[in-house]
């Protein structure tokens, strides 16, 4: 179910807890929960730089927005890109303001390196979409900067990726409209997840976490 006024929308960012937990997406978009971990404050560190809304650089061939406010009516989705490029292209679309023609290229930071999922991937793919529904063109391609590293990674934004992309937010829609938590198996990546302390898996499938703890306050 994907919703179409823009109250129903969800945070593009939660396809990365998604596909990471279905649990702890819920928890978080669903339940309100949330617990802050290392991971998570580096994560907002790295982000810093690039999440500096509207400031725009310009080089010969593009120029460069930050922190670019995006919204899709086809996912039920909105967000934001920490930076696009807009490239000078032919092919492109026009810019208010510019006599040229370009296409918008995202690109993503992220702490860490590559991962071995594709939730990293299908966030920037899923922004992407975004772009394309915004600005009526085509997105090929966008990149990934990952922190320990240093360098990005170019992601081809296929149609394989794209119809993975439209099935998960089915798949979130349908979650949240049913304001369900979903039971999951437990595993090691709990020992990396910021809601471990939250999550109390031995309690799911019985109650809400947000039941168990008004429960242990007015005990």
């Amino acid at each position: 179910m994907t919703a179409n006024s823009e109250e129903n929308f969800l945070l593009l960012s939660g396809i990365q807890h998604f596909l990471f937990c279905k649990r702890q997406w819920a928890l978080i978009h669903i339940e309100q929960q949330w617990e802050e971990n290392v991971r998570t404050i580096e994560g907002q560190h790295i982000h810093q730089k690039a999440d500096q809304p509207f400031i725009k650089e310009t080089r010969t061939d593009k120029f460069i927005v930050r922190a670019l406010p995006i919204k899709s009516k086809e996912l039920g989705a909105t967000g934001v890109c920490d930076v696009v490029e807009f490239k000078e292209d032919h092919n492109g679309v026009s810019i208010k303001g510019s006599s040229k023609k370009y296409i918008p290229v995202p690109i993503e930071y992220k702490r860490g390196k590559p991962k071995s999922d594709e939730s990293d991937i299908l966030q920037l793919v899923a922004q992407a979409i975004c772009l394309e529904e915004m600005l009526l063109c085509e997105v090929r391609l966008g990149h990934i900067f990952y922190d320990q590293i240093k360098r990005r990674i170019e992601v081809p934004v296929n149609y394989s990726d794209r119809q993975k992309v439209r099935e998960v937010f089915k798949e979130m829609h349908h979650y949240f409209y049913k304001r369900h938590t979903p039971r999951v198996k437990t595993g090691a990546f709990c020992k990396s997840c910021s809601l471990q302390n939250l999550c109390l898996p031995e309690l799911m499938g019985k109650q809400a976490v947000s039941t168990y703890i008004e429960r242990k306050i007015s005990e």
